[in-house]
């Protein structure tokens, strides 16, 4: 059967039809999805709407300048039960010597052909653009949200986190997926906190008095984000799948969560005057988006005023990375110190450190050794093609 695309299917298809998105009612509808699919569940956040558009929006997303996608709508009489994305992320595969492919922004019912539909047409899509694998979900890609959630479903996603039912990775598993690299979760509840090694590393970074630590100057927004651009790209360099990201594409991150950054959370490190470390800390405002259910107005923007912020109990470290060269020097205990000390000061509960590559011991040891337990695993999938 032919349908035209972008209209939905008439009577005629008894099983799972996929359409490209092709008009602003598509989009419309690719976006809302998840609101019908997640009702009822008491651990989705709704993401805003209007963030949702500028995310996939090819004229204001950097992201897109240098990538190609196709998007599509699975369609079952005249019902959306499913939707996925098929993205080539050319500085990827620049980057790593692939001909990788990328599925994101996947939500299904429970039903194993209309997941197999879905997968099926974004792999079809990408083996036309001559890519010999796919990887995902990543949304549009790892500098976005990404992974599925495959362990911890009782808990809500911190802010920036994805959510997924407890059935999507069967699903996505019968397809032929198999786990790429597993992403780790970790939460940090303050009776649980153990600061004796901290401490002590801390301090023997301190007495050397080669390193400092300060906050954000929001008043100097432009410069800095030129450092955190400097840092960034280099300290992530030789992760698994990491792209750096171009000043586009950060200013266009940034522009996003300026309005929430506490500038008590986000630190930069020097080591004799050059700056060599950035970390970043948000308030978990999942806990005002779930009031919000996807609109700032009329109401939802009380939440996010700068005084509600700092009322929410919890944060989550978004990124934390010290330069190459200069990861001998202990300059991340000094950060964990300070998140320590000023979370406790101003009565912070809990503290979610997400997400670390599972195979980054750099990383992985130390948030384990004051106290932090692995509580979410998320999982990037791969499929030959």
């Amino acid at each position: 059967m032919n349908i035209a695309a972008g209209t939905p299917p008439t009577q005629e298809a008894s099983v799972t039809d996929v359409y490209p998105v092709r008009s602003s009612r598509d989009l419309d509808i690719f976006i809302r999805l998840p609101w019908t699919l997640y009702r009822g569940d008491p651990n989705w956040v709704p993401p805003l709407i209007a963030s949702e558009r500028k995310l996939l929006d090819r004229a204001r997303n950097p992201f897109w300048s240098r990538a190609e996608s196709e998007h599509f709508l699975a369609w079952r009489d005249d019902i959306c039960v499913g939707r996925i994305s098929a993205i080539v992320n050319h500085p990827h595969n620049e980057a790593h010597g692939e001909k990788s492919g990328w599925f994101g922004f996947f939500e299904s019912e429970q039903n194993p052909r209309t997941v197999k539909a879905l997968l099926e047409t974004a792999e079809g899509w990408l083996r036309s653009k001559g890519m010999t694998r796919i990887l995902g979900p990543a949304n549009p890609s790892l500098n976005d949200t990404a992974g599925m959630l495959v362990e911890g479903f009782k808990w809500s996603p911190f802010v920036l986190m994805t959510y997924n039912p407890p059935h999507y990775p069967a699903l996505v598993e019968a397809c032929g997926y198999t786990k790429a690299m597993d992403l780790f979760a970790y939460i940090m509840i303050q009776n649980d906190l153990v600061r004796e090694k901290i401490d002590r590393v801390a301090g023997e970074v301190q007495a050397r008095k080669e390193v400092q630590i300060r906050m954000v100057d929001l008043s100097r927004f432009e410069e800095e984000l030129r450092l955190v651009m400097d840092i960034y790209n280099d300290a992530w360099l030789k992760n698994w799948g990491f792209v750096p990201m171009t000043e586009a594409e950060i200013r266009f991150v940034a522009d996003d969560m300026r309005s929430i950054v506490l500038p008590e959370f986000v630190y930069f490190a020097y080591y004799k005057g050059e700056p060599v470390g950035f970390s970043l800390a948000l308030p978990d405002i999942n806990h005002a988006l779930k009031r919000a259910n996807g609109r700032l107005f009329p109401f939802g923007w009380f939440y996010f005023l700068r005084p509600s912020l700092r009322r929410i109990p919890a944060i989550r470290i978004v990124a934390l990375g010290v330069k190459r060269n200069f990861h001998h020097l202990g300059i991340g205990t000094l950060f964990y110190k300070k998140y320590m000390e000023e979370g406790l000061k101003r009565g912070y509960k809990a503290a979610e450190l997400s997400w670390i590559l599972e195979n980054n011991d750099l990383m992985n040891r130390p948030v384990q050794q004051m106290g932090a337990k692995p509580y979410k695993k998320y999982r990037i999938y791969e499929k030959g093609l």
